[in-house]
């Protein structure tokens, strides 16, 4: 079954704190969260003006208090660019105190990616060469905690799907996956929904970003992944290979949360975005319960 869920960059502008971001999803019926995680602290977060989570915190009390709304993660957010040249000093130690604290916070999936820029010190021999270390150490980690690491195409090795591939391929393991971004894979000048196809049997979370007809006629190709959609999802450019790409998960049978990428405009944007998204995933289920029973979709 298809379920939905957003990330908590959608209040980033509105300076919500993490709770809001709970009230938010109760209010709307939404049951499953995904937010960034900060291994300290900052100014910003401990005024509450930081909608993500400190891996400071206490992660059983947040569960407990997640329950409360009726909320759970469906991914932590640990994107620290691992192409980066201070990656394996950084993001390494970052992204394993992520994977144990997400263990505690009744989380199982965690999000990594790549870099934007193609470091200039390294050839792409080196930078997966790099790379493959990196997710070596991690994947170690996810298997004690039985926490799936997914890549998330978003920079410039991730967005090319014969990099993609090689990654995705590092090690023969179940803990290593995709998390799909219709967005991100669409503004790199990619097609969406050949990417998923090609790595649909690899993806266990997705992202649904819509994009804004003023920013793909300048930027298309030209960027690597946007943070959030600027237009509410089914109002942008992007709106048929969405669609298409909920064809293939219903094709796949996907059991998983479609997560909802949308500058939130304190409510009224992703509130929007919610709505269309919810007529998708209400039809998808209806479709994937149709081939369950063997009736014709």
């Amino acid at each position: 079954m298809i379920e939905i869920g957003f990330h908590t960059d959608a209040f980033n502008s509105a300076y919500w704190n993490f709770e809001q971001c709970l009230q938010w999803a109760q209010r709307n019926d939404v049951h499953y969260i995904e937010c960034g995680t900060i291994d300290g602290v900052s100014w910003l977060h401990g005024l509450g003006y930081q909608p993500h989570v400190s891996l400071w915190e206490d992660p059983l009390a947040l569960r407990r208090k997640m329950e409360d709304y009726g909320v759970r993660f469906s991914q932590l957010d640990a994107a620290y660019p691992l192409s980066l040249p201070n990656a394996p000093g950084l993001a390494t130690r970052y992204i394993i105190n992520s994977i144990r604290w997400a263990y505690l916070a009744g989380c199982d999936h965690i999000d990594t990616t790549d870099h934007m820029y193609k470091p200039p010190s390294m050839s792409d021999e080196q930078a997966l060469e790099q790379m493959k270390r990196i997710y070596g150490e991690i994947l170690e980690e996810a298997a004690r905690y039985d926490i799936i690491v997914n890549i998330e195409p978003h920079g410039y090795y991730t967005t090319k799907p014969e990099f993609m591939e090689r990654m995705l391929n590092f090690y023969d393991t179940p803990y290593l996956r995709m998390n799909m971004d219709t967005g991100n894979t669409f503004i790199a000048g990619q097609d969406p929904v050949a990417f998923l196809q090609r790595f649909k049997d690899r993806v266990s979370h997705v992202h649904v970003k819509d994009v804004s007809e003023s920013l793909a006629a300048v930027m298309r190709g030209e960027l690597t992944g946007i943070a959030v959609s600027a237009v509410a999802i089914g109002d942008g450019v992007n709106v048929d290979n969405i669609r298409r790409c909920f064809d293939i998960l219903v094709d796949i049978g996907y059991d998983g949360v479609v997560s909802i990428e949308c500058e939130g405009q304190a409510g009224p944007m992703i509130e929007r975005s919610l709505a269309w998204v919810r007529e998708l995933v209400d039809d998808a289920n209806q479709r994937i319960a149709a081939k369950k029973a063997g009736e014709p979709a």
